[in-house]
């Protein structure tokens, strides 16, 4: 549940919602067996969102000059909103011990 929710972090620290499920990924994955799963899926979707967010606030940008960026705008900031709002989910189900499936997830983390 805490690999999930670090996630959170990101309303406060830059990148946090990379860093906070990275850290409790990588410290607790021996200790609990059961934070292994967790701590990958949290890290690949934070990542997938991370990545999605930055290469459509370079299409907002670059596309703003034709005035069709300007639509994306609104994209760039509800991406990350997303993102948290599904940590929540999946918090809140690893709480209840089942496991969780995040939608639209790129394994970049596969160890």
């Amino acid at each position: 549940m805490a690999c999930h929710l670090s996630a959170l972090a990101g309303f406060v620290v830059p990148f946090g919602n990379v860093l906070g499920p990275l850290l409790v990924w990588q410290i607790k994955k021996n200790e609990i067996p059961a934070v292994d799963p967790h701590g990958k899926a949290s890290l690949n979707f934070q990542l997938t969102v991370l990545i999605i967010t930055l290469i459509a606030g370079v299409l907002a940008f670059a596309l703003s000059f034709v005035c069709i960026g300007l639509l994306l705008i609104p994209v760039v900031g509800l991406l990350p909103l997303a993102g948290m709002i599904f940590a929540v989910i999946a918090g809140i189900k690893a709480n209840n011990g089942e496991e969780y499936r995040y939608p639209y997830l790129w394994e970049l983390v596969k160890e």
